[in-house]
């Protein structure tokens, strides 16, 4: 008889299943941005020098550039879950080599591992896997930060020493799990999103009771690639879970100039 997996962890990786895969999926609907705290506290002004659709306009046209603009890059990632609760604390690591080939290819090679088996198999190993199957452009139009998909409002503008000054809340205009909604701040000048602060639409569990997102991007060359993702579950039973995926060693591989000067024109024509 096989019994590899004891039926009560089995039920625990169920709980992370379902609350994991919901926060990475999270930092798929945001295109090449990025993020750096601010060395100092910003300073916040009452009168943002552009108005609430001038700032969404020209994140969208500029996350349509980057995107269309990235042809191929490859980097590393290190994907670390910790679990503390019942039945004990678990903690599970994972490496991987990425290769990204424009519009919808995304190449993944384990390179270490370490931890429980079931927790490596059944949930890092399953959320790359889901990240593969969400390039494909359905999922992708679904998630992305548009007007389509979200609703912007309270805009507020925070002089902040890295740029990122301009402070969004989101919400979805649909109840999906792939979709977040919290607060998003975005560039001054790159006009990406350097930071995100969220929770999921829509609950992907009943035995999840609340997931936080921390999502953090910085900038390669042209472009703003996703830096750092923490995600913390709390789970009905009483245990927490935290994901936590490191994003590093990025090389552009090709890639096209990106025209910002006409974007920035026209956007802030008229203010």
């Amino acid at each position: 008889m096989n019994l590899s997996v004891p039926a009560q962890p089995y039920k625990i990786v169920e709980i992370f299943r379902y609350s994991l895969l919901a926060a990475l999926l999270l930092s798929l609907n945001v295109y090449p941005f990025r993020e750096m705290f601010a060395a100092t506290a910003p300073v916040k002004s009452s009168v943002p020098p552009m108005t609430l659709s001038q700032v969404v306009d020209t994140l969208v046209a500029r996350n349509v550039e980057r995107a269309r603009d990235l042809e191929s890059y490859r980097g590393q990632r290190t994907y670390t879950l910790v679990y503390h609760g019942f039945p004990g604390d678990l903690r599970a690591t994972m490496a991987v080599d990425v290769n990204y080939e424009a519009p919808d290819t995304k190449e993944f090679k384990v390179t270490s591992e370490s931890g429980p088996r079931f927790l490596v198999d059944r949930v890092l190993k399953r959320l790359v896997k889901t990240e593969t199957d969400a390039q494909r452009d359905a999922t992708r139009k679904a998630v992305d930060l548009n007007e389509k998909n979200y609703n912007f409002s309270d805009l507020e503008y925070e002089s902040a020493a890295d740029g990122c000054s301009y402070v969004v809340t989101v919400e979805p205009r649909k109840p999906n799990k792939y979709l977040y909604r919290g607060k998003i701040w975005i560039n001054d000048r790159d006009f990406a999103v350097c930071r995100i602060q969220a929770q999921p639409a829509k609950n992907p569990s009943f035995w999840i009771t609340s997931t936080s997102i921390a999502q953090t991007y910085e900038k390669v060359g042209e472009f703003w690639l996703p830096q750092k993702n923490k995600s913390v579950s709390n789970i009905r039973l009483g245990g927490r879970a935290t994901l936590t995926i490191q994003y590093q060693d990025y090389k552009l591989l090709a890639q096209h100039a990106v025209p910002t000067h006409a974007l920035l024109s026209s956007a802030t024509a008229g203010r």
